[in-house]
């Protein structure tokens, strides 16, 4: 049998695993009481099943994750192997938006794509994110100027207008993004999307935009767009605020409404995840899972035994970025509240014809 049949073997064998997996962690939610049905109406199977996994680890584990940034592709999952022993499960890119070349250049977004649905045949959980360029802009953009700039309230009222120039132009826009989403559908590559993060927050051009126009009518936009129009049904859809604090809204200001989230999760770069910021964000889920999208360190063992309905967290940084300890790093990968990438129930790195990222 050559290489190439080897390969397909794995795949069928690994897709019969995770239906497997996904038929055993229904179960066992359906004795438990949970619901995990996505809020996309027909979902892909690979979206439900990632979705009752999720539920099925709230409370007991937090998957380990990595953001990899479009210029250097995923060579930080390397790092992370190199310092702590192990893969993280989760894999976080970001379709970017400045010039060719830069750190975030919109020219890798098929590279991105491809990687993704590579790693998603190794196992990996893949969550993808876009800082949104305003619809007054073309891409490219600069960071500060555009990401970070803002609409007037005139040019809000008629990004949020259907038939207008700016809401046309918006769609255009997203229509972009929805054809890079689509190559991911077609392989059935089920993606934890996490649009419009931060919004609670005056940073970027869609924050702190109140009332039933503002910022949630510009989630719900996106999801007919992407949902109804496109027929995008591999998303999971992440609703990531920013850590409650001073100068940043409460979470729920902006929440767009049970019919449009499946998860909640936050950013933490500077309160040290503290009680407050998780007690808040778990009172608006319920029952639906919580993650942490971004942190710049890493939590502790302890503190995800203090919070353990943390379903994930991402290091936005490498491993020794943003001031991290490398030494907590190591004992959080070695956790066993902690979920690395050959301890997920579908992977089988065992496997000698797996395409290890150890090659890479």
């Amino acid at each position: 049998m050559n290489f190439f049949n080897h390969k397909f073997k794995r795949m069928k064998n690994r897709s019969l695993l995770l239906s497997i997996v996904a038929l055993a962690v229904s179960l066992s939610l359906h004795a438990q009481g949970k619901s995990a049905k996505p809020v996309t109406p027909n979902a892909s199977e690979e979206a439900v099943a990632l979705l009752d996994y999720i539920y099925s680890i709230s409370g007991e584990h937090t998957l380990s994750g990595q953001h990899c940034a479009p210029l250097v592709g995923s060579t930080r999952l390397s790092v992370v192997h190199r310092t702590t022993g192990h893969y993280p499960a989760l894999f976080g890119q970001d379709f970017g938006f400045s010039f060719p070349g830069y750190w975030d250049g919109i020219n890798y977004r098929q590279r991105i794509v491809d990687e993704a649905i590579r790693r998603h045949h190794e196992g990996f959980v893949i969550t993808i994110m876009w800082h949104a360029v305003p619809p007054t802009q073309d891409e490219p953009v600069s960071f500060r100027e555009s990401i970070q700039g803002d609409l007037t309230d005139e040019e809000w009222q008629e990004l949020v207008t259907p038939g207008t120039m700016l809401n046309e132009r918006w769609k255009s826009q997203v229509d972009v993004i929805a054809w890079f989403l689509k190559q991911l559908h077609y392989a059935k590559v089920p993606v934890l999307w996490r649009p419009y993060h931060e919004m609670n927050g005056g940073w970027f051009w869609w924050g702190k935009k109140a009332g039933e126009n503002g910022y949630k009518k510009l989630w719900r936009m996106m999801f007919d767009r992407f949902v109804h129009f496109h027929g995008l049904n591999n998303l999971i859809w992440v609703y990531n605020t920013n850590e409650f604090k001073e100068g940043v809204d409460p979470h729920g200001t902006y929440y767009p409404g049970d019919d449009y989230v499946d998860i909640l999760a936050t950013d933490v770069y500077s309160e040290g995840f503290n009680q407050v910021n998780y007690d808040q964000l778990l009172e608006l889920a319920g029952e639906r899972p919580i993650a942490l999208g971004e942190v710049g360190d890493n939590p502790s063992p302890e503190k995800l035994g203090e919070q353990p309905r943390w379903t994930w967290f991402m290091s936005w940084g490498e491993p020794g970025g943003f001031g991290r300890d490398p030494g907590n790093t190591y004992r959080l990968y070695g956790s066993e509240r902690i979920i690395t990438l050959e301890e997920l129930p579908w992977v089988e790195l065992e496997d000698p014809y797996i395409h290890h990222p150890i090659l890479q």
